[in-house]
């Protein structure tokens, strides 16, 4: 089945950076577009990045230049580096394909105090 698995948040300060990262398992990880996603209290999930499986990216505008999205297909895992970041990034971050398939993991939690 499909298992994906969230880790790295943690809480930081403004300014700080973080790497978040997402073991896959149970999809055809090496075929699949791959995506981050957030989701702040009190507001929809929202898209924050995207890794085709030939390594095309693409971004929130919110995030762009201070996010990068990566991928190891050969350990099944996605991978967000996150640098200065900002308050309003506070969010559960989840990994998932894109488009999304409807499984989501636990979501690892990013708190960025001001």
């Amino acid at each position: 089945q499909v298992q994906l698995v969230e880790s790295g948040g943690g809480l930081v300060q403004a300014g700080g950076s973080l790497t978040l990262s997402c073991a896959a398992s149970g999809i055809t990880f090496t075929l699949k577009t791959m995506g981050w996603y957030r989701q702040a209290p009190g507001k929809q999930r929202e898209f924050v990045a995207s890794i085709t499986r030939g390594a095309n990216t693409n971004y929130a505008d919110s995030v762009k230049g201070r996010f990068t999205i990566s991928r190891d297909n050969s350990k099944t895992t996605l991978y967000l580096q996150m640098n200065r970041l900002k308050p309003e990034d506070t969010a559960v971050y989840y990994c998932n394909t894109s488009p999304v398939i409807p499984y989501w993991g636990q979501g690892t939690q990013v708190t960025v105090s001001s």
